[in-house]
């Protein structure tokens, strides 16, 4: 089923990377007008820069070349995991004679024993305890933190955690559907930190994994749509949010489908969020996500403002996000800072300075992506400060590239 564009907005490009050729990929370097290009669709395509064009070229090729490898990515993915876990599950001789004996050398993927490639890197379970409710936007960041890098897990392993780590209430594990991938791309869990003085909702998405071919897609794809009154916005962040493929894109009301297997993220979040809101006047949540979830979280306040969601605006107690890319232009930028001033939304990004996703997609003259809210910056000590624009903020510079690689080491 095919799409109309100009239904969703005056003001587009749609990058189709499976309709791309050779030669259509080899002419768009050569040639300024994107018309007889046949995977580009654009509201304004004569006259493209050599720099634009070069960069649509380079998001093209990389997006045709994760289609192809995707399942030999995800086949090492799983490899990977399984090694580590068998690493993991058998440190001595003594575990592995004993692990030989039950059959149980690897966890089950599916149980609260499998840990996933991040969950390796950082494996602490444990909240601060030192950091209390009452001091609202350092706990809300550090368990925002934790809830984002546990989101990475699966469902069994999400719901120890929350459960019996963290004496917290496990509220769902969810697979959302993808109305332009055909598939469930998204993924996000909710919990429940309640107790005498506090009922929060913490709704975490999880962010783009290493071997997930769709999610990089997703990240690179430099497709945008103008969201009436609101500005340009990410194509690939508000598809995987739930973004309806027929219609205007974001009807109030989400449109039945009986291709979907799974339900579209932002309506689900909402619907669920409200039944929530309303069981007590003093339950309140936050949205958090590292990376892609970043994205998805700040995005998800974004269309609340369009729809005019009034209830969930004022219940909204914040946003945390770890390593998010930009999501949209300067208009969009300025429309949420004013909208999350007025609604007294805080709003914190959190950046690491050898991060490059951050810096994508580029904030220049040709590629107009923003970053707004406050932003936390980290070196390579830890040491924080507040920063408006993030240093080498578009990540590729002769001057950065040997500190980078150094601090990196």
């Amino acid at each position: 089923m095919g799409e109309n564009y100009k239904v969703y907005s005056s003001s587009y490009m749609v990058l189709k990377p499976e309709e791309a050729k050779v030669v259509d990929l080899i002419s768009v370097l050569v040639s300024s007008n994107l018309e007889k290009r046949e995977f580009v669709e654009s509201s304004g395509n004569r006259d493209v820069s050599f720099r634009r064009r070069w960069m649509i070229f380079i998001s093209v090729v990389l997006q045709k070349l994760l289609i192809f490898i995707s399942r030999p990515m995800a086949w090492m993915g799983a490899l990977i995991e399984m090694w580590l876990n068998f690493l993991s599950n058998n440190p001595t001789l003594f575990v592995f004679i004993i692990n030989v004996l039950k059959g149980t050398l690897i966890p089950d993927r599916d149980s609260a024993a499998f840990i996933s490639c991040v969950g390796h890197i950082d494996k602490r379970k444990e909240l601060d305890r030192n950091i209390k409710p009452r001091d609202e936007c350092k706990y809300y960041s550090a368990l925002s933190m934790m809830a984002s890098k546990v989101a990475y897990e699966n469902k069994a392993y999400i719901e120890t955690i929350v459960k019996d780590h963290w004496k917290m209430e496990y509220l769902g594990f969810y697979k959302c559907w993808n109305d332009f991938q055909g598939k469930a791309t998204t993924e996000l869990f909710f919990l429940r930190d309640k107790s005498d003085d506090h009922d929060t909702v913490v709704v975490t998405f999880r962010g783009t994994e290493p071997f997930d071919a769709d999610a990089w897609c997703t990240d690179i794809d430099l497709s945008y749509h103008k969201v009436p009154n609101i500005g340009h916005v990410h194509r690939g962040f508000m598809k995987a949010l739930g973004m309806q493929k027929d219609g205007d894109g974001w009807p109030v009301e989400c449109k039945k489908d009986e291709t979907r297997k799974q339900p579209l993220a932002y309506y689900h979040i909402r619907d669920k969020l409200k039944a929530l809101l309303s069981e007590s006047e003093k339950t309140k949540y936050i949205m958090t996500g590292h990376s892609l979830g970043g994205a998805l979280a700040i995005l998800f306040p974004a269309i609340l403002l369009y729809h005019d969601e009034k209830l969930l605006l004022k219940r909204l107690e914040g946003v945390y996000t770890y390593g998010q890319p930009r999501v949209g232009d300067e208009e969009f930028c300025k429309f949420m800072e004013n909208k999350l001033e007025e609604h007294k939304i805080p709003y914190f990004r959190f950046v690491y300075c050898n991060d490059m996703v951050p810096r994508l997609p580029y904030d220049d003259k040709e590629h107009w992506y923003k970053h707004f809210g406050t932003c936390l910056y980290y070196n390579r000590h830890y040491d924080g400060k507040f920063v408006h624009v993030l240093p080498n903020k578009n990540y590729f510079s002769v001057l950065h590239a040997v500190p980078m690689r150094i601090n990196c080491l």
